[in-house]
């Protein structure tokens, strides 16, 4: 992607450059300013032609298309950086979020399309940009050009900054191209000082004059002074009570011009300096604050936290004032267009007489509904309903609007798209769809990733009723919200759930022994752990609510103990967990489960019929199996066959046993017992995965995973009674497995490897229930992955013992079967050597979990350390374990799946990483051309209600075909307007 600098004017897209304002400084004189260029060979020169802007080189004519990233700036600006605004006219339009930030934007597109908008000028966000490169000063020429913009809004509106007998006030916000509402700064009744507010009071009235300046003197200390608001609010609380009033509204006139007198003093106490007086050395501090706040430390945690970056900053709107705290013909409201919980095509906002907008959004005063205004104020409320219809049809979305009515004119100060839930959003897309307002690929691109998570677990029925109980915040690992009673160990989360109580599992960090707790639990609280720790992977797979690496709490396992702060929680005790925010609340909260809903369903029906990806699922039971087949999963994308061993004592013997064994009889014989365990689960998923294809991963981790828990001592003690083993034995066996990096170490293809008869069992117990289900009439279509090869005479070997035990159960029970042998991608040199692999494997499936660890280096259990403070730095802009790095091991996906490929046309190739249910990464894997995607039935998948026999099921590939949100049409679409 590139970009066409052109006498100092960067183009970025054809509406932009062709803005009239634009084409009429190259027109009529303003070729002395765009002529600087610091090029050494002579620039393109630019015409009009046939609507389109067109480069003429000495080549030729090359038309400038769209250039959808920013671009740097140079070092000296000579671009436009100030643009205005007023009814009917404009600089701008709602298609330059990215230079007048999305207030900006939407301000100059009503007021092209006329409706009644209070004059003004924005200042772009590149000038807020070269301000921060510029050591946080105004850049050389930018103030001249504001005082310009200035000049435009006094001549509409016939008054002055700073003219007492023709007062003009002013509001100075923030706006960026993303919403970030409340993260940054806004000045309301700029201008006023001790002779323009005498001049507004002989004009409007005493009361509102004196109102509107302590308002001014407030909001200016707070924002550009830094003095803090409860000195203010401090000085108004104290006058309330001596005038034995209750709110703002009980102070006279005189009141009012006392209270700035006091607050006047507050400026000399707080900073040692007055009030600034002069109107315009008012708007260059506003100005300066509203750039600074960009780079405040709010900002940036909010930034931080919704990923949102490749911003230039701020825009700053400086808009002529209109007043809502004129009397009772005045008034100020918010309102959305649709109700945006529920979707509903119904006006939905608040309103408030005698007001100004900070009252209704910092709940200064209770307002009153919309609807009040329709009585009290007719016909600013019938222009306000068509300027809303007017604004939904031009934007064809859900609008939140901002208004002020002054003296019963209406004046439309600011639309946005409107922020919604997940039913809201779905509703909204469906009937806008039913309307004609947009078409159904416009629909899915509109209900965002999280509406759904929204939509798929159960929810708090009042979030806000609980605010004051949260006592701690972790990390939102499983979304869904889950109560109950505190326990501290696996065994007693077992114990409680067959008693029919709910509980949470509370544990510093689990491990796979707590895994039968864990399922049993109605949710998982942990202090240690990533997004990717091991409870909040198994969480996610089983749809449970999971809150992990909650760093303020302590667990005390001996003492059953959980202290918060100054709170103790002790074993019984009910907590909450909200697990789509990482919330830690106290006491029992009412839920409100999901429900199915018809429009849910249309939605869905429309993501199916764009995508190209087919959907597996992660599932290692029988039950699992059968749950992503009820869900639509067209496939088990991963089976991990070291979970079916936990899931009774015998078995988990049995593994002991074979882990311990000295000699290859013993190993033999514990492995014997462990067959029939093996084949009768494989035969359960093969009968719930009737005619889809399963991919059985054989046995993967670590041995040490399946040895228990405890000191040394205790684990002996156990071994010896799990296996018959002497103490000595048994000290002498762990320490010939004692490994000092295990997860790298004796593991994966290795153990097969080293113990063939291990591969042999896995082998021979998938085999036997193959042929024993087609037996039974069913379809079954087995795939083996090998895990952790790095060689293709790894994979060569394994492939050896499988195929010999294939070619024996088949002889022994006179049935052939085909099957697929491939290997899981997961080791940086498979990748590097994937054409050799290909040639031995039928198929590549990429376990990014292990990829990007052995890439980057990180130990997911560790990275946890350092990861917040890469993040919040900006060495990292994402949780590589959470959404994909494409650019490091994306690459050696894209390069394993071309050289495989190259290889092996045939080959098929998926991903079975967690990485399976991340839309970005999701969208990455349809574009470099995956097969399928596999992750938990659970990620995007649905929640199966566990009250009664009612489940509430949504199509897990339809799901999953949302979070991708991407077609080939939609590709080739983007294709065209690259340049």
């Amino acid at each position: 992607m590139s970009s066409l600098f052109v006498k100092g004017m960067i183009l970025k897209s054809a509406d932009e450059s062709c803005l009239p304002t634009r084409l009429k400084q190259r027109r009529t004189g303003d070729h002395q300013r765009l002529n600087h260029h610091h090029h050494h060979r002579q620039p393109p020169f630019i015409r009009r032609v046939c609507g389109r802007i067109e480069a003429h080189t000495g080549g030729g004519s090359v038309p400038i298309r769209a250039v959808l990233n920013p671009v740097s700036p140079p070092v000296v600006t000579t671009k436009k950086r100030v643009f205005t605004f007023g009814k009917g006219r404009s600089d701008g339009n709602k298609d330059m979020k990215s230079l007048l930030g999305g207030k900006g934007a939407n301000l100059a597109e009503m007021a092209s399309i006329g409706l009644s908008v209070p004059p003004g000028l924005t200042i772009s966000t590149e000038a807020c940009d070269e301000y921060q490169q510029s050591g946080k000063k105004l850049p050389p020429g930018l103030w001249d050009e504001i005082l310009e913009g200035l000049q435009f809004v006094q001549k509409e509106m016939g008054a002055s900054l700073g003219d007492p007998s023709k007062p003009l006030l002013l509001s100075v916000r923030s706006g960026a191209a993303i919403s970030m509402p409340g993260m940054m700064d806004t000045v309301l009744n700029l201008g006023l000082n001790d002779e323009v507010v005498a001049g507004l009071a002989g004009k409007s009235g005493a009361r509102f004059a004196y109102d509107s300046y302590r308002r001014f003197l407030d909001m200016f200390g707070n924002v550009v002074m830094g003095i803090p608001h409860a000195l203010f609010e401090e000085k108004l609380e104290q006058l309330k009570a001596e005038k034995g009033v209750h709110l703002d509204t009980g102070l006279t006139a005189a009141d009012l011009k006392d209270l700035v007198e006091q607050y006047k003093d507050v400026y000399v106490e707080a900073k040692g300096e007055k009030f600034p007086t002069d109107p315009k050395k008012q708007l260059e501090l506003a100005v300066n604050a509203v750039f600074d706040s960009w780079d405040s430390p709010r900002a940036n945690k909010y930034r931080s936290i919704n990923q949102i970056t490749g911003l230039k900053g701020t825009a700053v709107n400086i808009q002529c004032m209109v007043f809502g705290n004129m009397g009772d013909t005045s008034g100020t409201g918010v309102l959305f267009t649709r109700n945006p919980s529920t979707g509903e095509k119904k006006l939905y906002g608040e309103f408030l007489i005698n007001a100004q907008g900070e009252d209704v959004v910092a709940g200064i005063r209770t307002p009153q509904d919309l609807v009040t205004m329709e009585t009290c104020m007719p016909d600013a409320y019938r222009e306000l309903v068509e300027n809303c219809e007017i604004l939904e049809r031009h934007y064809k979305d859900m609008m939140d609007i901002e208004f002020t009515v002054q003296e019963n004119r209406l004046w439309m100060l600011q639309c946005r798209t409107g922020k919604r839930t997940g039913k809201g959003a779905v509703t909204i897309a469906v009937e806008m769809v039913n309307e004609g307002l947009i078409d159904t690929k416009t629909a899915i691109k509109r209900v965002e990733t999280q509406h759904l998570d929204q939509l798929l677990h159960p929810q708090f029925e009042d979030p806000s009723a609980y605010k004051s109980q949260v006592v701690a915040t972790g990390l939102p690992a499983s979304p869904g919200a889950a109560v109950g009673q505190v326990v501290f160990s696996a065994e007693d989360a077992e114990t409680w759930h067959a008693q029919g109580k709910s509980a949470i599992l509370v544990r510093t960090e689990t491990s796979p022994e707590d895994v039968g707790g864990m399922h049993a639990a109605t949710g998982i609280l942990t202090a240690r752990g990533g997004m990717t720790s091991h409870a909040a992977v198994v969480a996610r797979g089983w749809g449970k609510c999971c809150v992990s690496g909650c760093a303020d709490i302590r667990v005390n396992d001996d003492q059953k103990v959980l202290t918060v702060g100054d709170h103790v929680i002790r074993e019984g005790e009910w907590i909450s967990l909200n697990g789509s925010t990482g919330e830690v609340i106290l006491g029992k909260q009412q839920l409100a489960p999901p429900a199915m809903s018809p429009d849910l369903e249309i939605f869905m029906s429309w993501a199916d019929q764009v995508r190209r990806l087919k959907v597996m699922a992660n599932a290692d039971t029988p039950n699992d199996a059968l749950t992503a087949r009820n869900n639509g999963a067209q496939g088990i994308g991963l089976c991990r066959t070291e979970h079916m061993f936990f899931a009774s004592d015998e078995r988990i013997k049995a593994v002991r046993k074979m882990i311990m064994a000295v000699t290859l009889e013993q190993r033999k014989a514990a492995l014997d017992l462990l067959l029939p365990y093996q084949r009768s689960d494989f035969e359960g998923i093969f009968r719930a995965m009737d005619g889809l294809p399963v991919t059985i991963r054989l046995l993967d981790p670590p041995l040490h995973e399946f040895l228990p828990e405890g000191d040394l001592d205790h684990i002996v003690s156990e071994l010896t009674v799990d296996t018959g083993m002497t103490e000595d034995e048994i000290y002498s066996r762990i320490e010939k497995l004692s490994e000092v990096n295990p997860m790298l170490g004796f593991r994966g293809c290795r153990l097969g490897i080293s113990y063939p008869e291990l591969t042999e069992m896995q082998a021979r117990a998938i085999f036997q229930a193959a042929v024993s289900m087609t037996n039974q009439g069913h379809t079954v279509i087995p795939e083996i992955m090998v895990p952790l090869v790095g060689t293709p005479q790894e994979l060569r070997h394994q492939i050896s013992v499988i195929r010999g035990v294939a070619t024996n159960v088949f002889a022994e029970m006179g049935l052939t079967l085909e099957y697929k042998v491939g290997t899981m991608i997961e080791i940086p040199r498979a990748a590097l050597i994937a054409d050799e692999i290909a040639k031995e494997a039928e198929f590549f499936s990429f376990g990014t979990n292990d990829l990007t660890q052995m890439t980057f280096g990180y130990s997911r259990d560790d990275v946890g350390k350092f990861l917040q403070i890469y993040l919040s730095q900006g060495i990292l802009q994402h949780d590589p374990f959470e959404v994909l790095d494409q650019k490091g091991v994306g690459q050696l996906i894209k390069m394993a799946t071309e050289k495989g490929r190259a290889a092996n046309p045939k080959l098929k190739v998926g991903i079975c990483g967690e990485h399976g249910g991340e839309p970005s990464s999701v969208a990455f894997f349809d574009e470099v051309g995956l097969d399928y995607v596999s992750c938990s039935p659970f990620r995007y998948g649905s929640y199966c209600k566990a009250s009664c026999c009612t489940s509430c099921c949504l199509s897990f590939k339809r799901r999953m075909a949302y979070a991708l949100r991407i077609s080939r049409h939609f590709k080739k679409k983007k294709k065209k307007k690259k340049v």
